[in-house]
């Protein structure tokens, strides 16, 4: 493989899919994310063009060894790459990305994006979980 060979050595999973705008202040929680074969994990939002004009979204990671989260706990900030305030955003954010990574030990990750005040506007959301370093190379394409 190439020195620069990215693609055969990660694999993308949705984390959150597209959906129509949200207009209130839902939690958004994503998919739970099994990073077996992995040694390494970022977690990607991407924002679209939202309107309300005083909304903010606070992002929390948690992790588990359960496959459903039933034992999941807020993941320390030693064990996350980039902190979780600037992987927030506000309504100003517009059509841009964050990341976090994880390097916990927990088999498990989801994030929960939370808005706040976001009275009369619409949100656009959608994110990635990209998992690096697999234990076989290289991974599928398209992602299974």
């Amino acid at each position: 493989m190439a020195i620069r060979d990215l693609m055969n050595n990660i694999h993308t999973v949705p984390l959150i899919v597209p959906v129509a705008a949200r207009t209130d202040n839902t939690a958004i929680v994503s998919s739970i994310i099994d990073t077996l074969g992995y040694e390494s994990c970022t977690l990607v939002l991407v924002t679209g063009t939202n309107t309300d004009a005083d909304a903010t979204f606070t992002v929390l990671v948690e992790d588990g060894d359960n496959s459903s989260l039933t034992d999941n706990a807020a993941v320390a900030d030693a064990q996350l790459l980039g902190t979780e305030a600037l992987a927030g955003f506000t309504f100003a954010d517009d059509n841009e990305c964050r990341k976090i990574g994880y390097v916990g030990s927990k088999r498990y990750v989801r994030m929960t994006v939370t808005p706040a005040n976001n009275a009369a506007g619409n949100i656009f959301l959608a994110g990635v979980a990209v998992l690096g370093h697999p234990s076989l190379a290289p991974t599928a394409n398209p992602p299974q």
